[in-house]
């Protein structure tokens, strides 16, 4: 269908990415979400394609795990050739819109606030163990309601191999602070901004982020309802938007999703789907799990204070003072490295504690893979293909891969298996439409973790009569 890609009506609404173009779509059920098309010379760099399903893959575990401030990822899909990002939320405007566009301008509480959100979701985004890598207002949406969520978090170095790291992050966020300080704020308020932007610079995001909070004296009464920011988005979606002809859908007829849990019930290899029916289906997520140490808090006490509008003076504790009483910077500075070395002895015990369970059990060895599929398929269905790969009942993962006669490629995926486990199913869904007759092999490829330390592989085959 022109203009619909796995289900989601591009509207026309489109801008330019580093990494390809955004589209504002409607999703079936008639919300809003966004849609980026990779720029096809990208994804042609060498494992480029494998690097953008890991980070998109990492993204969607981290919102599942509960971390807020990344534009919620929907789907990754393929075909023709080409990858689309789907996304549950829309991905315009951005910050860099709202600072071109020539009328209504946010005041400087709607610049604070976004300041503050992108600080603390960099914040744990680095908690993790990664960074953004592309961070400037081209990739900072704000959402209808005013909030302000990353986009495109690790694209730019899994297509173009560019340079990513917290301390780049930190110094492009710093860079934010003085371009909204000169664009949207004036007097004290421009002031504070450059100051959070120094405090960036010299001690990190919680500093300049606590820089803004106690400088919320300076900001116009009321900011944090976002009142102004709203306002100014609805100016925004009257105004005249860049719009282009919608892209026609892929003509194969066919799209692949590129994400797939890993949990050891994963309901699928891979699931092919039509446009017309959407990403959904048995490849759904229940089973990922996140792999990022102790976890990442959602939200701190920063935040809150932030969203909550309270006093920044009964709950920001200044250095100066502790319990009402004086102390000096060298108690301060001793707490925080002693919270510093309590959590490092936490996640040094948590990893002990993973490896010592780990190497309770004999390690994974794969002895067998049976493959089974129904032997006819009528017009427009599925076929269900069964794969059920025998173990040991060791613990462990192993990789494999879904080889299909019709020359679709599928990324090689890789399986976790719990200890006492001695088999894991991995099915295969092919959706095949159109008239005519068609006989469709499947293969199960497992590459590592086998007994025999050579890869194993079943197929089986279907007719399709239409």
């Amino acid at each position: 269908m022109p203009g619909t890609i796995a289900g989601h009506r591009l509207t026309g609404r489109t801008r330019a990415s580093e990494v390809g173009s955004w589209h504002d779509a409607v999703a079936p059920d008639g919300s809003p979400s966004g849609v980026l098309r990779f720029d096809p010379a990208l994804l042609a760099q060498p494992g480029g394609r494998e690097r953008l399903v890991a980070v998109v893959s990492t993204d969607r575990r981290l919102q599942q795990s509960g971390m807020a401030g990344l534009l919620p990822i929907h789907d990754l899909v393929a075909a023709g050739g080409e990858i689309w990002l789907i996304t549950s939320r829309r991905a315009m405007p951005t910050v860099a819109d709202l600072l071109t566009d020539g009328g209504r301008r946010p005041d400087a509480g709607s610049a604070a606030t976004v300041l503050v959100e992108i600080a603390q979701t960099l914040l744990s985004v680095h908690a993790a163990g990664l960074s953004h890598g592309a961070l400037h207002p081209g990739t900072i949406i704000v959402l209808e309601d005013g909030a302000a969520q990353l986009a495109e978090r690790g694209l730019l170095e899994a297509l173009r191999g560019a340079p990513a790291s917290p301390a780049r992050d930190i110094a492009a966020w710093a860079e934010l602070a003085r371009v909204l300080a000169a664009s949207w704020a004036d007097g004290p308020a421009a002031g504070l901004f450059d100051r959070a932007a120094s405090a960036a610079t010299t001690q990190g995001l919680s500093a300049a982020r606590d820089t803004l909070l106690a400088g919320r004296d300076m900001l116009p009464a009321g900011f944090t309802t976002r009142q102004a920011l709203v306002e100014t988005l609805h100016w925004w979606s009257m105004s005249a938007v860049p719009t282009s002809p919608a892209p026609a859908a892929p003509d194969t007829g066919e799209l692949v999703t590129l994400l797939h849990p890993d949990g050891p019930r994963a309901a699928a290899a891979a699931t092919v789907h039509s446009p017309a029916n959407g990403p959904g289906g048995a490849n759904g997520a229940d089973d990922v799990h996140m792999r990022f140490g102790p976890g990442v808090p959602t939200e701190t006490t920063a935040a809150q204070i932030w969203r909550s509008g309270r006093d920044q003076q009964s709950t920001v504790h200044h250095p100066e003072r502790v319990g009402g009483r004086p102390v000096k910077q060298g108690s301060a500075r001793t707490l925080a490295w002693s919270g510093s070395i309590l959590v490092a002895i936490l996640v040094a015990a948590a990893v002990i504690l993973i490896r010592g369970c780990a190497a309770s059990g004999p390690a994974l060895a794969v002895s067998g893979v049976n493959v089974t599929s129904p032997k006819k398929v009528g017009c427009d269905q599925t076929a269900t293909i069964k794969a059920r790969v025998v173990t040991n009942g060791g613990v462990g993962s192993f990789r494999y891969v879904w080889l299909r006669s019709d020359g679709q490629k599928l990324p090689e995926q890789e399986q976790s298996v719990q200890s006492g486990a001695k088999s894991v199913d991995l099915p295969l869904h092919w959706k095949v439409t159109g008239k005519g007759t068609f006989k469709g092999t499947a293969t199960l490829r497992v590459l590592t973790a086998t007994s025999t330390g050579k890869p194993v592989q079943d197929k089986a085959s279907f007719t399709y009569k239409c």
